[in-house]
């Protein structure tokens, strides 16, 4: 393994303020999105389409992440991250501009095929970060991301009170600012003696890697049960803003505003509260307790879908499912991390964030259709089941087994807290 560049002071400011805006950008749009659609499908369908426009996003991300992080290692990462950017911005003006529901779609199709900034910014990172101070700068990364995730939500809801088209084109704006940046001042991080002389085609099959994870007996039991978890929370990641628009009739703005909170209950989260609590409960306390608490928020919202449409209901089910989320994920991304070598970081990372791009595809649409062919509660009745098989598949693979290393550090796998950036 060849050594990282020595990192510039440059380099490491570009990074962050890139990431930043990343993360704001992505999520910008997320209280706005089903008042856009509902211009063009009935609202009996408007679950549904929400869900599709977001699997189709996932999709593309899906089949073309592996082409532009292979690209990255033979042309750089500063070409795929202005790429990346500018993508973005078609897409998210395609979204703005509007006009047929297939233009919508289109939209979502550009961004998703050109999502590559996030993987290229965290291998920027590696790239120019000594292995002796990855941990920590990634760690810093994620938080930077969560409070990216916080501004973005809050900012799209109050500029939704002028226009509700105005937070995707202020996303589009972002996007493009982020291709210009990168352009013009973000110096490249990969040399050329240090890049892949080709890009072989093995490399680029998006199944390729999961099915090299899922083989690994002691990965197997773990990354189902991350699956398990991972999916009920995208069922609330992508359905949640139809529920407060159906159950309670509340604005983009207030929508904006509570998904604000969510990022900083992350953040406390997993940035305060995370360590003391593996000090004191061990992983296996933690990771049940945060599965247990996830269950409780799920539960709170079905009552809200079903029986009781309350404002306060729903923000308690809201900040506790996203609070048992934050502690029960990064536990178990601690502990896939702890599961490799220290040469197969990169690998494992790859091989969870495949994983959450393939819940991306499928999850939207699975909740979709339960909200509007069942009824309301489905996503989160299915999801409560879902945790609960979680609880036993993660017992029985011995990852929720009393821990011997319950005042261990936690290892955050690279790249994974970015995904959960886009609720």
């Amino acid at each position: 393994m060849q050594p990282a560049i020595a990192p510039g002071r440059r380099a490491w400011i570009m990074l962050v303020v890139l990431t930043m805006l990343t993360t704001a950008g992505m999520t910008v749009v997320l209280p706005v999105l089903p008042f856009v659609v509902l211009r063009y499908v009935p609202h009996t369908h408007l679950a549904l389409w929400v869900g599709v426009l977001e699997a189709v996003n996932g999709l593309c991300t899906f089949l073309v992440a592996p082409l532009l992080g292979a690209l990255s290692d033979r042309v750089g990462r500063r070409p795929i991250i202005v790429v990346a950017a500018f993508g973005a911005a078609v897409g998210y003006l395609l979204f703005g501009i509007g006009g047929a529901l297939w233009v919508l779609v289109l939209g979502r199709i550009v961004q998703g095929a050109t999502a590559g900034d996030l993987p290229a910014l965290f291998a920027y990172l590696a790239d120019i970060t000594p292995p002796e101070q990855r941990a920590r700068r990634f760690g810093l990364l994620g938080a930077l991301s969560g409070i990216g995730t916080m501004v973005g939500p809050a900012l799209g809801g109050l500029l939704a009170a002028v226009n509700v088209d105005f937070p995707v084109f202020v996303t589009a704006g972002i996007a493009a600012a982020i291709g210009v940046i990168s352009l013009v001042l973000l110096p490249e991080s990969l040399p050329a003696e240090r890049r892949t002389r080709a890009v072989r085609l093995g490399d680029l099959h998006p199944f390729r890697v999961l099915t090299g994870a899922f083989t690994r007996p002691e990965l197997r039991g773990l990354l189902v049960g991350i699956v398990l978890v991972t999916v009920p929370f995208s069922f609330f990641v992508n359905n949640f803003s139809v529920l407060a628009l159906d159950s309670l009739t509340w604005t983009p703005t207030r929508i904006g505003l509570l998904t604000a909170v969510v990022g900083v209950v992350d953040i406390v989260i997993q940035g305060g509260l995370l360590g003391l609590l593996l000090r004191r409960h061990g992983e296996r306390g933690v990771l049940l307790g945060g599965i247990a608490t996830q269950a409780v928020g799920m539960l709170c919202l079905a009552v809200v879908a079903s029986v009781l449409a309350q404002p306060w209901l729903f923000i308690i089910g809201t900040l506790v499912l996203a609070a048992g989320q934050g502690a029960a994920q990064a536990t178990m991304d601690g502990v896939a991390s702890n599961a490799v070598d220290g040469d197969e970081q990169g690998w494992l990372a790859g091989a969870i964030q495949s994983i959450t791009a393939g819940v991306g595809v499928v999850a939207p649409l699975l909740a979709g259709a339960l909200y509007a062919s069942i009824n309301h509660a489905g996503p989160y009745a299915v999801g409560l089941a879902m945790m609960a098989a979680a609880v036993l598949v993660l017992a029985r693979a011995g990852v929720a087994s009393p821990s011997r290393r319950g005042d261990a550090e936690l290892v955050a796998v690279p790249g994974v807290q970015v995904q959960r950036a886009q609720v």
